[in-house]
């Protein structure tokens, strides 16, 4: 699962001023971060807001994206919920040319205990075409995978490739790097976990913030990658201030900020999301001339 290291960009959807998508946007997105040196792109994500999508809208978008990277990186596919069922239904119905694997994230607002969580993703696992990587990020789901359902997955189901963590959990995520398979996947879910999660003998980055700056977050994770640290906390380090504000104020309003002020999409959202605050847009705009 060699293309699924290194470092992935969370993509936003662009909208324009009328909610409706604006693919001229997500195509200079697109554009930015295969141009900043990404390893591959994941679309229809939670920074894809995805969860505002119709089932036609996730259609197009998935058909732009592939259209648009025209096999220049891989793409990994949103495709998650609280609804097992629905996701497989999902699975079968979208056309998924042109994309390399699924990322599902764990069940929301039902919290099923561990054992549910497993038979969850074995289910979506068998039923998958693709490769699947699944997605912990309990601060948003109220339910936390487990190190040890996430061991038993990656060692019952080889369609099971990778995790995305985002648990903030470390000792839970070197528990999982201890006890996993040697080609199974932990991908830091948390652009401000990166360089610890690497050190610990994880495989890359699932970003927010490459979609902004895609050759600097890059390279910071090559360098970490090749066990230069001194070289990756330097760019670390630098963007310790930004990560925080991408997220000041909900994610993704901290990037479509940033993103609109890098002249790369409009400041649009989808509610229930808002746009940022005045005064974290204003530390936002400093934020972003000081790495110009």
């Amino acid at each position: 699962m060699k293309k699924f290291k290194g470092t992935g960009v969370a993509i936003v959807t662009p909208f324009k001023n009328d909610s409706s998508i604006d693919f001229s946007a997500l195509g200079r997105v697109i554009d930015h971060v295969i141009g900043g040196g990404v390893n591959y792109i994941v679309a229809m994500g939670t920074t894809g807001e995805a969860s505002t999508l119709t089932k036609d809208e996730k259609q197009a978008v998935l058909s732009f994206v592939t259209e648009s990277i025209d096999g220049r990186v891989p793409l990994v596919a949103g495709i998650g919920g609280n609804n097992t069922q629905e996701i497989i239904n999902s699975l079968k119905e979208l056309d998924l040319t042109g994309v390399d694997g699924i990322l599902s994230v764990a069940p929301y607002y039902n919290k099923p205990g561990q054992r549910g969580l497993f038979q969850h993703f074995k289910e979506i696992a068998t039923c998958s075409p693709l490769p699947v990587i699944i997605y912990n990020v309990p601060g948003r789901t109220s339910c936390n995978i487990s190190s040890d359902t996430t061991l038993s997955l990656a060692h019952e189901c080889d369609n099971i490739v990778g995790i995305k963590e985002a648990s903030g959990d470390m000792a839970q995520i070197m528990r999982i790097i201890r006890g996993k398979p040697e080609n199974f996947l932990v991908i830091s879910g948390d652009d401000l976990f990166t360089l610890p999660i690497i050190a610990a003998g994880g495989a890359g980055v699932i970003s927010v913030l490459a979609n902004a700056w895609p050759a600097q977050w890059s390279e910071m994770v090559n360098h970490a990658l090749k066990n230069n640290y001194r070289q990756a906390r330097e760019i670390q380090f630098r963007f310790l201030e930004i990560i925080d504000l991408l997220f000041a104020d909900g994610n993704p309003s901290g990037i479509k900020a940033f993103l609109s002020v890098l002249n790369l999409c409009r400041n649009n959202l989808r509610l229930p999301l808002v746009p940022v605050s005045k005064n974290i847009m204003t530390r936002i705009q400093k934020a972003a001339e000081s790495l110009r």
